[in-house]
């Protein structure tokens, strides 16, 4: 049994007590199954993706960060629902990619290139002081050619620029088995799910990245109304994330 330690953790007001806090709960605890980073703070779990070796191998070939580290959990979520969703008639998407990181993961774990189905990514892959959500570090007018060249050996993975929903409309899959949504802003999340759930397929996943965080609140709001006229309720997960199964 392992433990998995990072301190990425967000909205604290005096970081160092507060990683000295976690620290002396840490040095209570018997030293097995402890999680710390991305708002987590768990003890005499299994942590048992520590020990899937393929899931592993995918994670740390890819992850560079100490962000993208901490956010092992939520990584091991989404390459679980992709590997039911393999089993599925349809095709994977995410929306948005940023730097293809986790997407690369679930390629890599699930060897991805062999499968007859397709993976569509889509970003704007750059910032500007008008849109309605947050900028990120590597956003920029040359992301967009990174993230296409990271997917280059794989065929099936295809990498789209432009706005969700409006690019959609050009290209998307028309049985869908995996809806990843990460787009940080209740609008676009509404309205992909507004012209893809329909296409989704029974059994398919949808994960919902931001819906459990409390900075993104909104799209809590709005989404849960749109599954509840359809006969659905979102699962809120520890990790942050929120799960439905169609």
């Amino acid at each position: 049994m392992k433990n998995h330690l990072t301190t990425l953790f967000y909205g604290v007001q005096n970081f160092d007590e507060f990683i000295k806090g976690i620290q002396q709960a840490v040095n209570q605890l018997p030293p097995k199954g402890i999680f710390t980073g991305d708002n987590l703070f768990t003890y005499s779990r299994n942590l048992g993706f520590l020990d899937d070796e393929a899931f592993m191998a995918a994670f740390n070939k890819n992850v560079e960060t100490e962000e993208e580290k901490s956010i092992i959990w939520r990584n091991h979520t989404l390459c679980w629902a992709a590997w039911n969703a393999m089993r599925l008639d349809g095709d994977l998407i995410e929306c948005a990619c940023y730097k293809g990181t986790t997407a690369r993961i679930v390629c890599d774990y699930l060897d991805f290139g062999k499968s007859e189905k397709q993976y569509y990514l889509y970003d704007l892959f750059e910032h500007s002081v008008e849109m309605d959500h947050h900028g990120l570090p590597d956003h920029g007018v040359d992301l967009y050619e990174k993230v296409k060249q990271r997917f280059a050996d794989l065929k099936n993975v295809h990498v789209i620029q432009g706005s969700v929903p409006e690019i959609m409309h050009q290209f998307a899959p028309e049985k869908i088995s995996l809806l990843h949504l990460d787009l940080n802003g209740a609008a676009a999340e509404v309205g992909a799910l507004e012209f893809l759930f329909d296409r989704i397929v029974p059994g398919g996943v949808i994960v919902l990245d931001d819906y459990g965080w409390l900075g993104y609140s909104a799209q809590k709001k709005a989404e849960d109304p749109f599954f509840a006229a359809r006969g659905y309720r979102v699962l809120e997960l520890p990790t942050g994330q929120g799960m439905v199964i169609k």
